[in-house]
């Protein structure tokens, strides 16, 4: 009988294998990976909105101990930087490799290898950091490291901003979702990502993601193998987009999903020459973010404190 708290990619059969390798194939012929569609001909040399080529793009490599203590135990989080984003956001603190594209091109032996690497090292999961303009590869290195070893959970680091049918193709391949949820509204998406259209993106990407993975299971060293965690960065100045995005949360999947509240906005890249952005977070906004998070139970989680 299999093992419920193996990694779900384990369980795959071959065709199973098969049919999501050429769902995330056909992807790079006219590109539709993220909500915006831009059908890129990447097999082609073309770039879209991301500005990746066909080829995975990787920023880093690393054991990771900043994420939430189930995430990163007490070895470390496998993580696996992906250059390019599907956002433009205003205050980026990674926008190095997300808006600038610095990393290496990497194939999928080496993206295969690198998942090795981390599992060798102790990584207590495979964590993929903004993927999704590469999850042809990651599908495909992923097949490939199963076959040679590979048996940590596989957990998607994203912001969110994904297509529902993606995340549904997903299913059976990651065990582990760490989605954002920035926005309420899409005046302020538009305003400090560039996508109006995250609300309604967000709320079905992140509904599907709860869907399969609902909760958040840990083995007996209190690791997580499985569930969904959401992450939320309350804004300077924003705290009526976080008490909305709270009451998202609440509404739809308190009692299903874990949460995180995030502290450490600070103004980093355009974010540092724009006046309203160049500025922190108080306590005072702080106090009130995190409190109306209690009130509306949604205290299965972390609070990062200011």
């Amino acid at each position: 009988m299999a093992d419920p708290s193996a990694a779900a990619y384990l369980r795959l059969t071959p065709a199973q294998w098969r049919e999501r390798l050429d769902f995330f194939r056909a992807t790079l012929t006219d590109c539709e990976l993220c909500p915006r569609r831009c059908r890129a001909r990447r097999t082609e040399g073309q770039v879209g909105f991301c500005g990746q080529p066909a080829i995975a793009r990787v920023a880093s490599t690393n054991l990771h101990h900043g994420e939430e203590p189930p995430i990163s135990g007490f070895r470390g989080s496998g993580t696996v930087f992906f250059s390019g984003c599907t956002l433009r956001c205003l205050f980026c603190q990674n926008y190095p490799i997300s808006q600038l594209g610095h990393g290496r091109e990497t194939t999928i032996d080496g993206l295969a290898r690198a998942f090795l690497s981390l599992q060798r090292q102790g990584a207590h999961n495979i964590n993929l950091v903004s993927p999704t303009p590469h999850l042809h590869s990651v599908v495909a290195a992923l097949a490939q490291a199963a076959g040679k070893g590979l048996t940590v959970p596989v957990l998607l680091n994203t912001s969110g901003y994904e297509r529902v049918e993606v995340v549904a193709a997903l299913e059976d391949l990651i065990d582990i979702y760490l989605p954002d949820v920035k926005y309420a509204g899409g005046a302020l998406a538009g305003e400090l990502s560039g996508a109006t259209d995250y609300p309604e993106a967000d709320l079905a990407a992140v509904g599907e993601m709860v869907r399969q993975r609902p909760g958040l299971v840990l083995d007996e060293q209190e690791i997580a193998v499985r569930g969904t965690i959401i992450r939320h960065l309350i804004l300077p100045g924003e705290v009526e987009n976080s008490l909305q995005v709270l009451e998202r949360i609440a509404g739809h999947w308190r009692g299903r999903v874990y949460f995180s509240l995030m502290s450490q906005y600070f103004p980093a890249h355009r974010a540092a020459e724009t006046p309203r952005w160049n500025c922190r977070l108080t306590a005072e906004e702080y106090r009130t973010v995190r409190d109306r998070a209690l009130d509306l139970g949604l205290d299965d989680g972390w609070f990062q404190e200011l």
